[in-house]
């Protein structure tokens, strides 16, 4: 029987962050380590420079540090095809497609994007390129046939808009070569970490991430900046558990679930201080992040090693797209010399 396809991927634009394991890499490798998908991920760095085309050297400087966090978190070369958007010409021609088959108005509907123009306060002035992202991500996706995507819930809108485009392009040209893609959602509640300030998201642009690679003093640094409950003034007063930074990650990433209930009633009834509960939520970190930074040191160690894995997945990745864009040219009708050759 043959394995459904996964795709998923990450814009090469700084290092990788706890927010992007909760919201996808904890999914992408229980998918990869099942046996029972063939995975692709992708170094999405045509798509970073929709809004960093006038720093390239970011973006190269970029794709290094987010293969070592793919390997780092477990992601394997040996299970996992990982490869670089760029080097898959095909994705530029798809999405060339896509782009007749979609209205502005749609584009403008979308609320991911919306979200992000507003956030990153581009107003009136934002690139085209990053206005249409949802078409080249449409292409990324379906030029590999994937069925299963795993993202963090904001995505949602992003697939609904591929699965549009794939009904658009199926019914246009008469054929069911394109596949609907489904996302794959971190469990209910646990998509979406907050940053140390008490945003409702953690964001390498908001500088209130933690990341993968952070080390022992960072860490302990930026948890003690954490967000709790600024009506816990003193030890002896009863704490909030709702909307406590603290809590959330202890829910999170400590498994030691009965502990966590103590310490929340702890803190709710008074007598538990916050220099206290954070010291606690270092320890839990710091396990989680400690094997972590160890691999993540070893790969780092032969940087030619990694990017000779990156060209090999990318050339394995190509070779899918093109089988793919043969049947799309063959669908439109631009495959006009095939009979020659």
């Amino acid at each position: 029987m043959e394995k459904e396809i996964y795709l998923t991927g990450d814009r090469p634009t700084g290092k990788m962050h706890l927010g992007h394991y909760v919201g996808s890499f904890k999914n992408r490798v229980e998918m990869q380590n099942s046996g029972d998908y063939r995975p692709f991920v992708m170094i999405a760095d045509t798509q970073a420079f929709t809004d960093n085309a006038r720093d390239p050297e970011k973006i190269r400087r970029s794709l290094t540090e987010v293969a070592l966090d793919y390997l780092a978190v477990g992601i394997d070369p040996k299970k996992t095809t990982i490869f670089v958007q760029s080097q898959i010409k095909g994705l530029f021609e798809l999405t060339s497609y896509y782009m007749n088959l979609v209205t502005v108005a749609r584009l403008q509907r979308n609320p991911t994007v919306k979200n992000e123009i507003q956030q990153k306060g581009f107003n009136e002035s934002v690139p085209a390129g990053f206005f249409t992202y949802p078409v080249s991500q449409a292409a990324d996706i379906t030029i590999f046939k994937a069925k299963k995507v795993p993202v963090g819930d904001d995505q949602e809108p992003m697939l609904e808009q591929a699965r549009e485009l794939v009904r658009s392009f199926n019914s246009a040209y008469h054929t069911n070569i394109l596949v609907e893609p489904q996302g794959v959602f971190p469990p209910k509640g646990l998509g979406r970490i907050p940053g140390i300030d008490g945003n409702a998201k953690m964001s390498k642009s908001l500088g209130n991430a933690i990341y993968l690679s952070d080390d022992h003093d960072t860490l302990v640094e930026k948890v003690r900046q954490m967000y709790t409950d600024p009506k816990h003034l003193r030890v002896s007063d009863p704490g909030h558990v709702e909307g406590n930074v603290v809590f959330t990650y202890l829910d999170i990433f400590d498994p030691d679930k009965k502990e966590v209930e103590e310490l929340k009633e702890h803190y709710q009834r008074g007598g538990l201080g916050d220099v206290k509960l954070k010291s606690y939520l270092i320890d839990v970190l710091d396990k989680f992040l400690t094997p972590i930074r160890q691999r993540r040191q070893d790969f780092s160690e032969d940087i030619p090693a990694v990017l000779q894995m990156l060209k090999d997945g990318s050339q394995q990745a190509n070779a899918v797209a093109e089988s793919t864009m043969k049947e799309v040219r063959e669908a439109i009708g631009v495959n006009y010399f095939d009979s020659l050759s």
